[in-house]
This record gives C-alpha cells, sequence and structure tokens, in this order.
C-alpha cells in the first residue's frame, strides 16, 4: 500500500519590503511522504521571497520534470523556475533555457558548499541563474514551525526572512551566493 501525501493548509501573509510586495494568500501544501518538514518549509520561505500572482507549486518530488515551485504567465510561458536542494549542472541549464530566471534554494550547509564548488563553472553561463544559501539550523528552526493548519506572516529585508506564527518567529538569513 504506497503512502499518500500529507495535506497541510497555509495561510501566508507576506511583507516584502525588498520589492514592495504585500499580499496575503491561502495555500494548500501537500508534503510527499519522502519529504521532510524541513524542506517543506523551505518551500514556503521560497514561496514568500518570490510570490506573484502567476507563483504555484508544482506536483514535487513525483515529478522529474518540473521543479518545486515555477511561476508562469498567462500563455504558460515559464517566467520563474525554483529549486531547492543540490540540483546537477544539466538541470540547471535546461532550466535556464526554459524559463526567464532560475532559483537555486541550498540548504545542506557543508554539502551545499561542496555542491557549488562542483558545478559553479559549468553553470556560469546561465545568466538567468540564483543561488540562495540557508543555513540547515534555520531551516530546522523554521520546521519547527509546521503545523497541519498554519498561519504565518513573513516580513522580508534586506538579507533576512522574519517569519512568525502565533506563539513562536524564526529569523532566516538569505545568503546569495550568485
Amino acid at each position: 500500500m504506497a503512502l499518500r501525501a500529507t495535506i497541510f493548509k497555509l495561510e501566508l501573509h507576506v511583507a516584502d519590503l525588498v520589492r514592495g510586495y504585500y499580499d496575503s494568500h491561502t495555500l494548500t501544501l501537500a508534503r510527499h511522504p519522502s519529504e521532510t518538514e524541513e524542506r517543506m518549509m523551505l518551500r514556503v520561505l521560497a514561496y514568500a521571497l518570490y510570490a506573484s500572482e502567476g507563483l504555484s507549486f508544482t506536483r514535487g518530488l513525483s515529478t522529474t520534470d518540473e521543479p518545486s515551485l515555477w511561476e508562469k504567465d498567462l500563455t504558460g510561458t515559464i517566467l520563474t523556475w525554483i529549486e531547492l536542494g543540490h540540483p546537477d549542472e544539466r538541470r540547471i541549464l535546461q532550466a535556464s533555457g526554459k524559463s526567464d530566471r532560475v532559483v537555486v534554494f541550498c540548504y545542506g550547509g557543508h554539502a551545499s558548499h561542496v555542491w557549488w564548488q562542483g558545478v559553479q563553472t559549468s553553470v556560469a553561463r546561465a545568466q538567468n541563474l540564483s543561488v540562495i544559501s540557508v543555513s540547515p539550523a534555520q531551516v530546522q528552526a523554521l520546521a519547527g514551525l509546521a503545523r497541519r493548519n498554519m498561519t504565518l506572516h513573513i516580513t522580508i529585508e534586506e538579507g533576512t526572512a522574519l517569519v512568525s506564527c502565533a506563539d513562536d518567529s524564526v529569523a532566516v538569513d538569505i545568503d546569495v551566493w550568485r
């Protein structure tokens, strides 16, 4: 018998002082059985950092030809392709050709540094690539806010996202590598 995804309901309030974006989103997240709460909450953070009308979660881990999140325009053109973890250089270059912007969120600490050193040269021609790192300790603290029904307020300032719920808050440093 196959395990089913766990459904999370999220009321997300985003105040992005950098982009001047202020909005609320009612979201449903499906956490794949093999996905950790850390990775799921990093998807939420990525959503808040790039929130827009066309941004959405994809089918995720169960689909290899889609990123974790993407933003499409009304014609179906991919504007933003967001990956989590350590994708190989071929996937990054393919995403770079399919979309206007590619963002990779790393959250593996030292392993992320090793990954980036290994792919940095081969993805140098991808001019639309951004690589963001979040410390594993901060992602773990972020996972502590996860609830099946949650309301999160995320305030984004230069280099930091303050994520808060009714009884706790976590400051997450956004380290832009490229």
